[in-house]
């Protein structure tokens, strides 16, 4: 990993890297995956959009101001300034970053990352205890904190010291306003000059587990991804205005709602306040919003307002960060004519691996390797099994796991192969189908029995809002199939509805696939990112 072009003084998370035989084997298969050996992310996607005549075309934009390429790469050097400047920050260092999706939360972290300085963004749900162990494994000694979420994190600094300083944007009047320390600022910076192999950032995982991990990216991966996935699949264009849900604190936030659209020059809108179904279909018009981000549930409760209103802006929609049911893409297709990008991609990979274009869909899957990715299923000896088979997911790229002192990354790298947890199929055409996550098969009396499979059927159903499907220990069966539905207004969650539910699922997959116990919730544990929490109803 070291490179005697390294600009990075800092040597805290080098030392702290995988040894290289548990590294992922790297493979830059395409001419547009050769990064430069000395590359800053932020000034190479600056520089690309500059050189394309997009200085002054629009790049962040809220319902208050809208800054141009140009006006953004002032402010976000007038951080640098503040960090490098007045904090004395050294290439390499850490700095947490805390906020919602806001030009602040896109600016900070653009500072950061354009000074030679690791970002360690984190969601703004989390609370000080979970603060508090990302600041035991980052060690940073500054914060950028949205002025509104100071709490938890200063409940975290007092219990850990080593975070010496936090900054707060749009908090006026306090000494520690980011704002106002800029403005002191000339806005002139020489981006550091970085290694391609210089650490950007860390990324902990959405704890879908409840075990989260940090996951390193050096400036070369998010360089390399945004030539992959942006580049064949999405093919964002400078006139595109991005919106989206995905926080970006999250790999899949943070390249959908930040660094692919300034790859692409093209725009990025973060509203004031959240978002509800109902909201961001109203919000899309009102912007002429081009490309979405969301998860599949939130698709799913869109569709009906789309449907009312309309959405004629809106040309490409993404879904990640849990499986799409094919019920769910059927149903917004039906309200809106388009179809749903899907993608499977990681944390651990920075971004989306297997996808398709619209034009490319096939029914039920996700798609094929994005190029410059190689994609299997292997058996538990890591060798690939016959087209059709249900097996592990193992992936290789211009992208892979390196955990920051972590012993679970020989779970996640096998023979130079990144393992995601999941299971698959593929068929003869190379479509890859999602099953569940290795954990979430549920194996019934001898038959496998996917989860998500499930799931689709239950959400076809018209009582069925959402619904989370797991498998319990069972002293007969071994396992047995279990159900957490949310129901639909004016449902009824009886024994009616049990049976009604169970036979719906019997007439439309196999049935010793069906539920044999069904349990209704007003809500799904969910992850902040919006991926379903299997652990938390295994557990209930």
């Amino acid at each position: 990993m070291t490179s005697s072009l390294s600009a990075q003084t800092d040597r805290f998370v080098h030392d702290r890297l995988p040894p290289p035989d548990q590294w992922p084997k790297l493979v830059y298969s395409l001419p547009e995956l050769n990064i430069p050996e000395q590359a800053n992310l932020v000034d190479a996607l600056f520089t690309k959009a500059f050189n394309h005549g997009h200085a002054d075309r629009p790049m962040l934009r809220s319902d208050k101001i809208t800054l141009s390429y140009a006006e953004t790469l002032e402010r976000v050097n007038r951080i640098a300034q503040v960090l490098t400047e007045d904090f004395k920050l050294m290439p390499g260092n850490r700095v947490l970053l805390r906020g919602g999706n806001s030009i602040g939360m896109a600016l900070s972290w653009l500072g950061v990352v354009q000074a030679g300085l690791v970002a360690v963004a984190t969601m703004p749900l989390l609370r000080a205890k979970e603060l508090g162990e990302i600041v035991d494994k980052a060690q940073p000694t500054v914060a950028i904190c949205d002025a509104t979420l100071l709490d938890e994190l200063e409940q975290a600094q007092a219990a850990h010291p080593v975070l010496g300083a936090i900054l707060k944007f749009n908090a006026l009047g306090d000494p520690q306003d980011l704002g106002a320390l800029c403005a002191a600022k000339s806005g002139q910076f020489t981006p550091c000059p970085t290694a391609a192999d210089d650490i950007a950032m860390m990324a902990f995982t959405s704890g879908t587990t409840g075990k989260p991990k940090a996951a390193v990216h050096t400036h070369r991966d998010v360089l390399a991804a945004c030539e992959a996935w942006p580049r064949h699949v999405l093919k964002a264009r400078a006139d595109d205005i991005v919106m989206g849900s995905p926080p970006l604190a999250f790999t899949f936030g943070l390249g959908g709602m930040l660094v692919f659209p300034m790859w692409a020059g093209a725009s990025v809108y973060y509203p004031s306040t959240g978002y509800t179904p109902e909201a961001m279909v109203k919000l899309i018009n009102q912007v002429g919003a081009t490309i979405c981000y969301t998860a599949p549930t939130f698709y799913r409760q869109m569709a009906a307002f789309a449907k009312q209103h309309g959405i004629p802006s809106l040309r490409l929609c993404v879904s990640a960060g849990e499986s799409l049911p094919d019920a769910t893409r059927q149903l917004w297709k039906g309200a809106t004519g388009l179809e749903i990008i899907d993608g499977i991609g990681a944390t651990e990979m920075f971004h989306i691996f297997i996808s398709s274009t619209p034009e490319d869909v096939r029914r039920g899957a996700i798609g094929k390797p994005v190029p410059g990715y190689t994609a299997k299923v292997v058996d538990e000896q890591g060798q690939e099994l016959p087209r059709g088979s249900v097996g592990k997911l193992a992936v290789m790229g211009p992208t892979g796991c390196k955990y920051l002192d972590d012993a679970r990354q020989r779970n996640y790298v096998k023979d130079g192969w990144n393992y995601p947890g999941d299971a698959f199929t593929q068929d003869a055409d190379g479509y890859f189908f999602y099953q569940a996550r290795d954990d979430d098969m549920i194996i019934t009396s001898g038959y496998n029995v996917a989860g998500p499979e499930v799931e689709d059927a239950l959400l076809k159903h018209p009582a069925v809002a959402e619904c989370g499907v797991v498998g319990l220990a069972n002293e007969e069966r071994g396992m047995i199939v279990k159900a957490f539905v949310v129901l639909k207004p004016d449902y009824s969650g009886d024994a009616a509805m049990v049976k009604a539910l169970q036979d719906h699922v019997k007439a439309t997959l196999a049935p010793f696939k069906y539920p044999r116990q069904i349990e209704f919730l007003a809500k799904l544990p969910r992850t902040e990112t919006g991926k379903l929490q299997r652990f938390k109803l295994r557990s209930s």
